[in-house]
């Protein structure tokens, strides 16, 4: 179950985050790590800290977006510590468990993503979250570093995951490469029946994504909502 689930790195700064993140992972049994721009990796200082997670640096896949990040996983996670102007359904990583337990019962792929250590993530990169995991905290010294906030997390989903065996029940949910798709095709019908200004789309889109992400769309219902759009698009010709 645990191999479902990946660690996605978002532009590190200090490659011994990268290091200690990988062994923070090793230590409860997770594998998968991806690194989106990060700023130094490979390194020695990476390496020096992983101690016996050696081979989850050198499995490691760089990309150079997000978006390649989380291309074929169906739920995705965003750790924040900040609240948002436009907030996200929020859960502490106990809440996140049976959600994630969910979708594993439905063979699906789950990513978890962190940000920079000096801001976090952006609004931009959470929006394409399902969900925003926060860490309960002391609200007078709020701030993990980053590999401690991947083993608290990670520790979460462990302890709880494996003792409950997944049953492939329901339908696939969609990837992010398919919602990120259907998301782009309603923006397009709603400029063209001029629902939506382009000059002035205020916060239109990110509502939507917040309602559809809520609803975690199976691949099927994908399909429904694009072809709702695609005939809303012929009724315009």
């Amino acid at each position: 179950m645990l191999e479902k689930i990946r660690i996605v790195l978002l532009e590190t700064s200090h490659s011994g985050n990268i290091g200690a993140a990988a062994r923070a992972m090793k230590t409860m049994g997770f594998a998968e790590l991806v690194l989106v721009s990060p700023k130094d990796f490979p390194s020695e200082q990476a390496t020096a800290l992983a101690t016996k997670a050696e081979d989850i640096l050198e499995n490691a896949m760089v990309v150079g977006s997000i978006e390649e990040a989380i291309a074929d996983c169906q739920l995705i996670f965003g750790t924040s510590g900040r609240n948002r102007l436009l907030n996200w359904s929020i859960l502490s990583p106990r809440e996140a468990v049976p959600v994630v337990q969910k979708a594993l019962n439905t063979q699906s792929k789950i990513a978890i993503l962190f940000g920079t250590e000096r801001t976090g993530m952006t609004n931009t990169q959470l929006q394409k979250c399902h969900y925003h995991i926060s860490i309960p905290s002391d609200p007078e010294c709020c701030s993990l570093n980053l590999a401690q906030a991947v083993q608290v997390i990670c520790y979460e989903l462990r302890s709880s995951l494996l003792a409950v065996e997944a049953v492939s029940d329901q339908e696939p949910l969609a990837s992010s490469e398919e919602t990120e798709a259907f998301y782009q095709h309603l923006e397009q019908t709603l400029v063209d029946i001029k629902f939506l200004d382009p000059a002035n789309p205020r916060h239109l889109m990110a509502r939507l994504r917040r309602l559809f992400q809520r609803a975690q769309l199976q691949c099927q219902e994908v399909n429904i909502l694009r072809g709702i759009c695609t005939a809303i698009g012929h009724r315009q010709k």
